[in-house]
């Protein structure tokens, strides 16, 4: 199967976690485990260095490296995308040219942020990362600031390496872009059964299925209303606080990283922790990652 093919069929990609030693370096071995426990519960692809795996954070050397162990370690086992955008177009297609050298799938790119352009700059910006190999194209205007509108997109579609969009502008947009043949995974967890099965979407591009990982394979699978409401509260608790935020610290109360934090991300309070504590125990035993959560001591974390 081509590899094109192959990505547009994952329905669940997972936005992997980075975590990290009490030094504040990356921590190989817990990250290991939180990919291992994706490949059991079946998800298609994971993101290395995306927003919830910090790449923002992270140094390219850093990066690079993270994408080319994921890579040596479970290609055979699990789609590898590299989160390899930059709002600098010279380090974006750098660093996917390295990504692909390593062996990654296909690329996550994102429009210039902060620094912004102008429409013709975007496309000349995609343009120039799309002729280096595969690509999904993130359009997060909540944290670009700029909206990649279908007059963006549409155009960009017809490149060879363009895989889809990861698509955070709402299940309309989404619905209007697979109508079109251009395949779309939605970038809200909470929109993102809806998405899949009522307006036709390839899938999701998760923060959640970081802890739930069973959960949304299953969402994904076939359409369950019963199911997607029960989430709904988990999923609203990981977005209480912009995220990797409380992402990072339901993964720290159930043991599966160590508690640090790479600033400017910090903890959740007290009171939201204990809000997540009770969610995530309403969940049967074995279905989310870690084990039974516990609050925080604040002591034990540290910050990097």
């Amino acid at each position: 199967m081509q590899i094109n093919e192959k990505l547009k069929q994952a329905s669940l990609i997972t936005a992997i976690k980075t975590p990290y030693l009490e030094t504040g370096e990356i921590d190989l071995a817990a990250y290991d485990k939180l990919v291992e426990l994706q490949i059991e519960a079946g998800v298609d692809g994971i993101i290395v260095g995306g927003t919830t795996g910090e790449g923002q954070l992270m140094n390219w050397e850093e990066h690079l490296m993270l994408i080319a162990h994921t890579v040596s370690k479970y290609k055979q086992q699990i789609l590898v995308i590299g989160n390899t955008g930059s709002n600098n177009t010279r380090e974006a297609v750098k660093a996917t040219e390295y990504g692909f050298a390593t062996g990654m799938d296909a690329a996550l790119q994102i429009n210039p942020y902060y620094g912004r352009t102008s429409v013709e700059g975007v496309v000349k910006h995609f343009e120039k990362v799309l002729e280096i190999g595969p690509a999904f194209i993130y359009n997060v205007p909540g944290r670009t600031g700029q909206d990649l509108t279908p007059d963006i997109i549409e155009p960009l579609s017809k490149h060879e390496n363009f895989i889809g969009v990861k698509e955070c502008a709402g299940n309309e947009r989404i619905a209007h872009y697979e109508q079109q043949g251009i395949a779309c995974w939605s970038g809200n967890d909470d929109e993102a059964h809806d998405a899949r099965h009522l307006h036709g979407a390839h899938g999701v591009i998760s923060v959640t299925s970081n802890i739930v990982p069973k959960q949304f394979r299953s969402l994904m699978n076939e359409c369950n209303d019963d199911l997607n409401q029960s989430l709904q509260p988990l999923i609203s608790w990981l977005f209480c606080e912009p995220n990797p935020i409380a992402i990072n610290t339901a993964l720290m109360m159930t043991g599966a990283v160590k508690p640090v934090f790479r600033l400017p991300y910090v903890s959740l309070s007290g009171s939201q922790q204990q809000q997540g504590k009770q969610l995530i125990s309403e969940l049967s035993s074995g279905s989310y990652v870690g084990n039974p959560p516990a609050l925080l001591e604040p002591e034990s974390i540290i910050l990097c």
